[in-house]
């Protein structure tokens, strides 16, 4: 039979190819990775879809950028429905933003970008002595989150695009004085609260269950008692730290570091500034101006007659809440530390000497430069455990790369065992249980928590064939492979294991549904008949900025809450697993009338919030237009 096809193997191939030509002539090469491109749409904008994959992407670089601004974060909420949800939202109002920016013909220049990079601390304190940006150190940093300068400045080019579309609208919002006034005192009102709480614990004592009802209780909610899925897994990791490890530097390359970060870095000169500083709203009227700087010029001539009194008319007269009460004193500071007229003034003056007026972005300002000093360089040997741990950082950065494919390339070659990877990158294989939902155990590695690794876990292929997963990309340069050594199916426990549990269960549910009962009894009778004095605790006057004890529901619900009159309103709060409650509400006394500096902050602050109001009317209208939807439930 196999010499049928030996003897007949040009005809086979040409007959093959046949077949498959005209495949590629009608379809494309496309045609065949199309499933790369068929990813499940999560949501459109204007008919161009957002796949499931791009939705998962963004959520995890999204959880990343949480993770590591809030250390000790529980992952969990970041990986929540709702959480998940608030990204998709993003990424639809980012494509529709971008969409609105291309019809507007909306560019950021040159100048603008270098503007907004400059804003971040980070790029900003990159900055060499002579004020110039140290592009080597530059790049490092945004190679070791995986982006070129050019990825990450394309990047901040059309989010500056996007924010501009709404900005206008934001920038130009108004609240007239009589609207602010009436907005702050609604925001600021108080409100006499005297509650009474009804509990389920009060009433559970005298709940009764039968056999039969924890029967039909069990029954109903059968699916909520049963053993959670499990699978005991091994992983790997490889991350820049992993590969920094097996790094060396050699005394070289040290002593360059040293010479070219620290000795001259450290010797830059650095100042001492006191300022006072009067509010500029922005978008001010010319009157407005005018009479800010009129202000400003009288009290600069004040600290001019008397230099003594600068402390003294900064704290009573400055607008800077930081350093007002601190005789505007702003403690040492370098170049790239303030924004550039400020920063441009300092520097030119000599110490005790007092600056003519600087108008920046934040207001106008009188600023009096108290000191000047140049420390003395580090030494190298005291700096040099420092230096070593970034100059392994750094070249472990530049080295991750190569061994991150040898390290997908070893994790698919010997699919049947982790050990070979982790024995040629110098990893530990760590070992583990977890369930759909994450890791067991309070102290289990974060990083189980991942929904990327649960997947490769929790898969039919994955439990059933025990070979190693894929190399998984992580945010933070991190790369993943995991292996089920065994799995334990999810089965429904029985009702004898269960029973103490569904008694508790059955008896919370039914205290709870009395407690609310009794608050809508008491309600009720309140509303109709003054109760005892006994019945409510002691009053106390509930703000929106201060609960006074009460939780989120019942302030929300006395705040709410519509006086006539000096007449109480009686309010029942349904506060969940722990009951209910039933709140006296009366009217507060009036709050005490503000200053003008507050006064004024509080106009701004209220037309700020105002014009973000008004950017996202238009921003939900810019939705229409550009039919965005959201598929997914």
């Amino acid at each position: 039979m196999f010499d049928v096809f030996r003897n007949n193997m040009k005809v086979l191939m040409a007959l093959l190819m046949l077949l498959i030509i005209p495949s590629f002539v009608f379809f494309g090469i496309e045609g065949y990775t199309r499933f790369r491109d068929q990813s499940e749409p999560v949501a459109r904008v204007g008919g161009e879809r957002i796949t499931r994959t791009e939705w998962d992407a963004a959520h995890r670089r999204e959880v990343e950028r949480l993770a590591a601004s809030m250390p000790g974060v529980d992952r969990a909420l970041l990986e929540s429905e709702d959480s998940r949800r608030a990204t998709l939202e993003r990424l639809v109002t980012e494509r529709v933003l971008a969409r609105a920016a291309q019809d507007m013909r909306l560019v950021a220049t040159d100048r603008r970008l270098a503007a907004e990079l400059l804003r971040d601390p980070t790029i900003a304190g990159l900055r060499k002595p002579d004020g110039t940006l140290d592009v080597q150190r530059y790049q490092d940093l945004l190679r070791a989150q995986g982006m070129t300068a050019e990825q990450f400045e394309a990047g901040v080019r059309a989010d500056l695009a996007r924010r501009a579309v709404t900005q206008a609208v934001a920038d130009s919002a108004f609240m007239p004085k009589a609207s602010a006034e009436w907005a702050a005192q609604a925001f600021f009102e108080r409100r006499e609260v005297a509650p009474a709480f009804f509990r389920p614990a009060d009433h559970a004592s005298a709940i009764q269950v039968s056999d039969a009802d924890l029967k039909a209780f069990y029954d109903e909610h059968a699916d909520e008692f049963r053993t959670p899925e499990q699978a005991d897994i091994e992983y790997v990791v490889l991350d820049p730290q992993a590969v920094a490890a097996r790094i060396t530097p050699s005394e070289a390359e040290l002593r360059d570091y040293y010479r070219q970060n620290v000795a001259d870095t450290s010797r830059a000169e650095q100042r001492r500034a006191s300022h006072i500083l009067l509010l500029l709203p922005p978008g001010a009227s010319a009157d407005e101006k005018a009479r800010v700087r009129a202000e400003a010029e009288q009290i600069l001539a004040e600290v001019r007659r008397d230099p003594k009194r600068f402390a003294e008319l900064a704290r009573t007269r400055s607008q800077d809440p930081g350093s007002a009460a601190k005789g505007g004193d702003l403690d040492w500071f370098g170049r790239g530390a303030m924004v550039k007229p400020f920063e441009d003034a300092v520097f030119a003056l000599q110490k005790g000497q007092i600056s003519d007026i600087v108008e920046s972005e934040f207001g106008l300002h009188i600023i009096q430069l108290t000191d000047v000093r140049q420390p003395e360089a580090e030494p190298f040997e005291k700096a040099r455990p420092r230096i070593e741990a970034e100059v392994r950082r750094q070249l472990a950065q530049r080295r991750f790369a190569e061994d991150a494919e040898r390290f997908s390339n070893l994790v698919y070659e010997q699919s049947d065992t982790l050990a070979p990877a982790a024995e040629a990158l110098g990893l530990t294989v760590h070992r583990a249980t977890v369930e759909r939902t994450g890791p067991v155990g309070a102290a289990a590695d974060a990083l189980l928590r991942e929904p990327a690794l649960l997947r490769a876990v929790f898969n039919e292929e994955a439990l059933g064939q025990k070979r190693n997963s894929a190399a998984i990309e992580l945010g933070g340069n991190r790369l993943l492979s995991v292996r089920v050594l065994a799995h334990r199916p999810s089965e429904r426990r029985p009702f004898e294991a269960v029973a103490s549990e569904v008694r508790q269960r059955l008896v919370q549910q039914r205290a709870r549904a009395a407690a609310l009962e009794a608050a809508r009894a008491a309600q009720a009778q309140w509303s109709a008949q003054t109760p005892a004095a006994s019945a409510l605790r002691t009053p106390v006057l509930v703000s929106r900025q201060d609960a006074q004890g009460l939780p989120p529901a019942a302030v929300r619900a006395a705040m709410s809450a519509r006086l006539e009159g000096d007449a109480p309103a009686w309010v029942m709060v349904d506060l969940g697993a722990d009951g209910a409650a039933v709140l006296r509400v009366r009217r507060g006394p009036p709050r005490e009338a503000p200053d003008a500096v507050r006064l004024l902050n509080e106009r701004q602050e209220l037309a700020r919030l105002w014009g973000e109001g008004e950017a996202q009317a238009y921003l939900g209208a810019l939705r229409q237009r550009y039919k965005a939807e959201i598929l997914v439930k």
